[in-house]
C-alpha cells in the first residue's frame, strides 16, 4: 500500500509526509478520536517495541479536544509516527484511510486508549513470517478495567482469551467476536483481496472477521498476553448503535446462514425457546434456513407451538439434524454444549453456539 493514496489524501487536511526512509515491516493502524488523555501512553508503548522497521499511522477522526496538535508534537519527536488529520467520519472510514496510507507488509491494530506490551509486534510479525498459510494473528489480552463494575466485559475477555486456535476461533465466531480488534496483526494483502472495513449497521471488526473467515482466511492467536485492553466509559461498544444487540443479531444471521447453506444445512433445531433465543434465531429464516424445532427443558413449554414451530424436549432431538445453541444465560450455552458432547456430538460438525 502506498503512502497516502489519492483517496486518503482527498480526506486529509494535513498528512505528515516526512516518513521514515525505509519501507516498514509493520504498519500500526491507530484510529484516534478525542483521546488526548490516553494517546501518548498508547504511542509510547508502540515506539518502545523491539520491531525497528515500524510505522504508526495515527488517523485522527476530527478530534476536538486537542488530540490533533498533541499527535503533531509526538510525530515531530519520532519519524516513525505519521499523522492523518481527517474530517470526522466514524470508525470504518477512519480505519480505511489508515489502510490506504499504510506501507508495511503487515498491518497491526491498536486503539488510542490501549497499551501494547513489550515484544508484541515482533512476536506477531515473526509468527506470520513463519506461518505463510495464516492471514491474521491475535494474542491474549489483559482486561484493563474494573472487573467488579464491568463484570460482563471482563467475562467476555476471559472467553476471548480461551479461544486460541484457528479451529476454536472458527467454531466460536458466531457466538461473539472471539478476536479483540486492537490485538490483531494481518497481512496487508487481505483487505486488498477481500475488502477492508465496511460502513453499515454492524460492528466493523466482527463483520470483517466473519467475511474473511467465510473466504477461508486462517486466523490464530498467540498464547501470550501482549496487549492491555482498556475499558473506558465512552467505549464505542457501549455508545454506538453499530454495537447494539440488533446489529449483532443481523450480522450473525447473515454469515451464519451462509455458512450453514454452504455445509448443506438448510434445516436446524434451536436449543433455547425463550424470547431472546428466538430473537437471535428467527432472522436466519430470511436467509433460507428453516427452524424445525425449538428445544427447551421447561415442561410447561414443551408441546407448544411458537411462531408456527414446535417446542420439543432435548431427548426428542431428531438424529442427524444440525443444532444451534442460542441460550443467553451465564453458563447456559456451556451446559447445553456439554450435554450434546456427552451424546457424542461435536462442535462445528454437529452443533454451534450462536
Amino acid at each position: 500500500m502506498s503512502s497516502c493514496s489519492s483517496d486518503a489524501a482527498a480526506v486529509c487536511s494535513a498528512c505528515h509526509t516526512d516518513a521514515p526512509p525505509s519501507i516498514p515491516d509493520v504498519s500500526v493502524l491507530l484510529p484516534v478520536f478525542n483521546a488526548a488523555s490516553t494517546v501518548t501512553a498508547a504511542v509510547d508503548s508502540l515506539l518502545a517495541q523491539d520491531c525497528p522497521a515500524l510505522e504508526i499511522i495515527a488517523a485522527d477522526d476530527g478530534s476536538t479536544d486537542g488530540t490533533g496538535p498533541l499527535l503533531d508534537v509526538l510525530a515531530a519527536r519520532d519519524r516513525r509516527l505519521r499523522v492523518l488529520h481527517l474530517p470526522h467520519q466514524g470508525i470504518a472510514g477512519t480505519l480505511n484511510a489508515g489502510l490506504a496510507a499504510a506501507r508495511g507488509r503487515f498491518i497491526a491494530r491498536m486503539d488510542a486508549d490501549d497499551v501494547s506490551l513489550p515484544g508484541r509486534l515482533r512476536r506477531q510479525r515473526d509468527f506470520l513470517d513463519a506461518h505463510p498459510e495464516t492471514g491474521l494473528v491475535s494474542c491474549l489480552v489483559r482486561f484493563g478495567g474494573d472487573a467488579r463494575r464491568a463484570g460482563g466485559f471482563a467475562r467476555l475477555v476471559d472467553w476471548m482469551n480461551a479461544c486460541r486456535s484457528n479451529e476454536e476461533l472458527r467454531v466460536n465466531r458466531f457466538r461473539e467476536t472471539p478476536i479483540p480488534h486492537p490485538s490483531v496483526m494481518f497481512r496487508a494483502e487481505l483487505p486488498v483481496r477481500y475488502g477492508g472495513y465496511r460502513e453499515g449497521p454492524f460492528p466493523e471488526d466482527w463483520e470483517l472477521w466473519l467475511r474473511w473467515m467465510d473466504a477461508g482466511v486462517l486466523m490464530e492467536k498467540l498464547p501470550e498476553t501482549l496487549l492491555v485492553w482498556n475499558d473506558p466509559p465512552g467505549r464505542l461498544t457501549r455508545t454506538d448503535a453499530h454495537y447494539a444487540e440488533a446489529a449483532f443479531t443481523q450480522t450473525r444471521a447473515l454469515w451464519l446462514a451462509r455458512h450453514l447453506l454452504r455445509e448443506g444445512r438448510r434445516e436446524v433445531c434451536v436449543i433455547g425457546g425463550g424470547r431472546v433465543s428466538r430473537r437471535r434465531a428467527l432472522p436466519l429464516q430470511a436467509h433460507g434456513i428453516r427452524i424445525r424445532a425449538w428445544v427447551d427443558i421447561d415442561p410447561h413449554k414443551i408441546g407448544n407451538m411458537v411462531h408456527g414451530i414446535p417446542v420439543i424436549a432435548r431427548e426428542a432431538l431428531p438424529a442427524g439434524i444440525f443444532i444451534l445453541i442460542c441460550l443467553t444465560g451465564h453458563g447456559a450455552p456451556e451446559e447445553a454444549a456439554a450435554w450434546l458432547r456427552s451424546r457424542g456430538l461435536r462442535a462445528g460438525r454437529d452443533y454451534l453456539i450462536a
